[in-house]
């Protein structure tokens, strides 16, 4: 029997719970899923972004209860030192943890423009301006690690706790169709490609709950 419980809302909409979810894979964690159904008031509030993401992810190992993405990343590391959650370089682990921090609390007006949504596709979408420059400081965070680390992940081989945070926004800019040069298009299908994203997407498509707010074109 797993010995920990990862709290997660729906697999369609919420970014939080997927980056939350994708840490624990990533860390090898044995763990069941506990599903809030997007209907829950409170988890419709936290998809919305009404308020603060508190219920989902949380992650319960061991009798220790941890919320926020951040935080469980923190303790995964403790907890599975050699997943490889940071790199081992203390440089890249210092640009690492930035970069995510940067994930955690920035980007306000791409996560209002470009609500996650698995099931939806928009082709052609038109970006609102508020939004494009979140866009373009999100391509060059991924340039940068390309060049520096080699890829195909943002800190060189191996997934790591930076590709869990910016894997939601690989898939918010295929929903809405944003164009990216060569370097970021490669590494948008590398996420794509991880058996793990392919297994959330699978079982988000199977959701029944749909969110009027988040299924309209903005």
């Amino acid at each position: 029997m797993a010995k920990a419980t990862l709290s997660i809302s729906s697999k369609n909409y919420s970014s939080w719970s997927l980056r939350g979810w994708l840490l624990a894979r990533f860390a090898k964690l044995d763990f069941a899923e506990l599903i809030i159904p997007p209907g829950d008031a409170n988890a419709r509030k936290e998809l919305l972004l009404l308020s603060p993401s508190i219920l989902v992810p949380c992650l319960t190992h061991n009798g220790i209860r941890v919320w926020d993405t951040l935080a469980i990343a923190e303790y995964l590391n403790e907890q599975k030192p050699l997943s490889g959650l940071l790199p081992k370089q203390r440089e890249a682990r210092a640009r690492c943890r930035s970069i995510c921090g940067e994930m955690h609390s920035g980007f306000s007006s791409l996560r209002s423009a470009l609500p996650m949504n698995l099931k939806a596709h928009f082709p052609g979408h038109k970006i609102w301006a508020r939004a494009v420059g979140d866009i373009d400081r999100i391509a060059v965070i991924w340039r940068e690690c390309l060049r520096d680390y080699g890829g195909p992940y943002l800190f060189g081989g191996k997934r790591c706790m930076a590709d869990a945070m910016y894997a939601p926004v690989v898939t918010r800019f295929l929903t809405y169709d944003v164009k990216l040069d060569a370097r970021c298009s490669a590494y948008a299908k590398t996420i794509m490609a991880m058996p793990e994203l392919q297994a959330w997407i699978a079982d988000a498509k199977l959701e029944h709950e749909d969110i009027d707010e988040l299924d309209m074109e903005f």
